[in-house]
């Protein structure tokens, strides 16, 4: 992964200023992966987006990751560390190359299979864009597994989505959740005060551009004070390594 510079951030973070929270993961997640077609980004396995906005988030921000979560018991606020490297490393999720993207868009992704019972089904690994698509239906669930069925055969007949019975369903969720494990990331944390196990997901996308909104307001201040400062444009200002940047800051305060 490149490392992106300051002005392709702001840029990123403005985009962003007018999207959804969708809209902002994909920007996201263009800057983690410039390499690959836009195209196949909302193709790719959850999983695989989720490792790389950790792997993003550690090139601009760091390993530690800092984050707060409410008891659920006893409602003590409780904080901890993460470790954005090994959740890259180990939540990586199913390969790109699997994806190919062509003039139509999607031609082919992941697929697994669950056979049970007379039953034999194929169903290819949930996208960002599926996800998405799926959002505001009635039955998501359903919704999903309608648009992301490739084959159903019951002893050896075709058979439709709607027909699929609740047993074979759960093995697909089943089969999914094991071949793209970094599509759910669960955190269980055990309250230090009661001992009382709190889940909740830990949504990267979300975590990543509060840390990218944060850190662009602060780039834009110094943009201000040092253009004030020196008369400088700013694109001289944001071409400064941030070391060089904060010691400027230090002589004007000095002033």
């Amino acid at each position: 992964m490149a490392i992106t510079g300051a002005a392709d951030l702001l840029a990123t973070w403005e985009a962003g200023l007018a999207e959804a929270p969708a809209g902002r993961a994909l920007l996201l997640h263009r800057t983690a992966r410039p390499d690959l077609d836009a195209r196949a980004l909302p193709v790719l396995p959850v999983g695989a987006r989720e490792a790389d906005l950790f792997t993003l988030r550690r090139a601009l921000f760091g390993e530690r990751m800092q984050v707060r979560l409410e008891c659920g018991a006893c409602g003590e606020d409780m904080e901890f560390d993460l470790d954005a490297g090994e959740f890259a490393r180990t939540l990586g999720g199913p390969d790109e190359s699997v994806v190919r993207v062509g003039e139509g868009g999607r031609e082919e992704t992941t697929v697994v299979r669950v056979a049970e019972g007379g039953w034999d089904v194929e169903f290819r690994l949930p996208g960002v864009a599926d996800l998405t698509a799926v959002a505001r239906a009635a039955d998501p669930r359903g919704a999903l597994i309608a648009r992301c069925l490739v084959s159903a055969v019951r002893d050896g007949t075709a058979v439709g989505a709607d027909e699929l019975p609740a047993p074979v369903q759960r093995r697909i969720a089943e089969a999914v959740e094991a071949a793209d494990p970094g599509a759910d990331v669960t955190l269980n944390v055990a309250c230090p005060e009661c001992g009382h196990a709190t889940r909740a997901e830990l949504d990267i996308a979300s975590y990543l551009w509060t840390e990218l909104d944060a850190w662009a307001r602060d780039v834009l201040l110094d943009v201000h004070l040092l253009a004030t400062a020196y008369g400088w444009s700013e694109p001289e200002i944001l071409a400064l390594s941030p070391l060089r940047r904060r010691y400027y800051l230090e002589l004007c305060a000095d002033v």
